[in-house]
């Protein structure tokens, strides 16, 4: 029903890339960012841009998703060959015992493992009711000791992710994958400037992959600072409220999602009314959210210089920070149409309109 390049999404959610460790989905974005953008760069944490030319002294905006997933890493090998696993980011131990995982070591050779668990027969009601802290989990890798493990180039430090097929599931416009949180974000930049080939604007549009959202918004301060831009858009996903175990307005397949708030940054009300405007110009639904735990790229957008006119668009998303989680078809692609008109619309008027607005 809503036509999106499937690959392009399974090749970014199937990619290895936790906070400090995005070069492989790096990789991916520069080979789509080859076919729509003018120009690519990259800040010195790794966040790569893709600019999309308008006007010489035309508006900058850029569009922002995080390539960075929740994972872990290595950070210990025992005699038993056994891996013990440290965070990176925010998990609940609940999602993760008998899930598949693969290390990828310093060559890039991919190690696959099965976080251990243990069997229920026996086992205290204390303990079956208890949930078990992620760093105190390992991953079994079939191995008899530790050289055997350290014989396959396994190390101290080595990133690992869940072990997660991207598909489209019963009705088609449901897609399962990992790291949806936030490679949608980073695909439906990309798809912007899709969008805009063969279409002049004024705007200079930058799609933008930063690095390190998950420990911090890092990646994002940088970026800005390398951009500088007029407008900055952030796209995350947020929780969909609409399974058995959550209730609420946000669900899959109801279109675009425009954050008021979340716990780092406030939409700016001059742009949130100029994105309402253009849902409703295209006969577009419009959700809201407000979110005040967890933060996105915008957190640190909107403080760069002297300040940046931001807010952020956000995807439902179900499951978030586990190893599979849910999209819909819609939801992403209205989101990218309401970014690509905003884009051709915006000029130099538009943007004094939107400045006047917090005067």
């Amino acid at each position: 029903m809503y036509n999106m390049d499937f690959q392009m999404l399974k090749e970014l959610s199937e990619a290895d890339g936790i906070s400090g460790c995005e070069r492989e989905v790096s990789r991916v974005v520069k080979r789509y960012f080859e076919e729509y953008a003018d120009e690519i760069m990259y800040d010195n944490l790794g966040s790569i841009i893709g600019l999309k030319k308008g006007n010489e002294d035309g508006p900058k905006i850029m569009i922002a998703g995080h390539m960075d997933e929740v994972g872990f890493l290595v950070r210990d090998i025992d005699k038993d060959g056994y891996i013990r696993i440290l965070p990176v980011g925010g998990w609940w131990g609940h999602v993760l015992p008998s899930q598949e995982m693969r290390i990828t070591t310093s060559t890039g050779k991919k190690i696959y493992g099965v976080v251990g668990s243990r069997a229920p027969h026996g086992m205290p009601s204390e303990e079956k009711e208890k949930v078990i802290k992620p760093i105190d989990l390992f991953i079994d890798i079939g191995v008899e000791n530790r050289e055997e493990a350290e014989e396959l180039g396994i190390q101290i430090g080595d990133m690992i992710t869940p072990n997660t097929e991207c598909r489209i599931m019963n009705n088609s416009n449901y897609i399962v994958g990992k790291a949806w949180d936030d490679r949608i974000g980073v695909a439906v930049a990309i798809d912007v400037l899709r969008h805009l080939q063969n279409i002049e604007h004024d705007a200079n549009v930058y799609a933008v992959g930063t690095v390190q959202e998950e420990v911090g918004l890092r990646g994002a301060r940088t970026a800005t600072h390398m951009i500088n831009p007029h407008i900055g858009i952030a796209l995350d996903v947020t929780t969909a409220k609409d399974t058995p175990m959550d209730k609420g307005d946000i669900g899959l397949g109801r279109g675009v999602i425009l954050s008021i708030l979340d716990a780092t940054a406030l939409a700016h009300r001059g742009l949130l009314s100029e994105l309402e405007q253009i849902c409703k110009d295209l006969r577009l639904d419009i959700n809201y959210d407000a979110m005040t735990v967890g933060g996105t790229d915008a957190g640190n957008i909107h403080k760069t210089f002297s300040g940046v006119i931001t807010m952020t668009l956000s995807i439902p998303t179900r499951y978030m920070h586990s190893p599979r989680l849910l999209i819909h078809r819609r939801d992403y692609m209205e989101t990218v149409e309401v970014l690509a008109e905003f884009c051709k619309r915006l000029d130099k008027d538009l943007l004094e309109r939107l400045r006047i607005t917090t005067k």
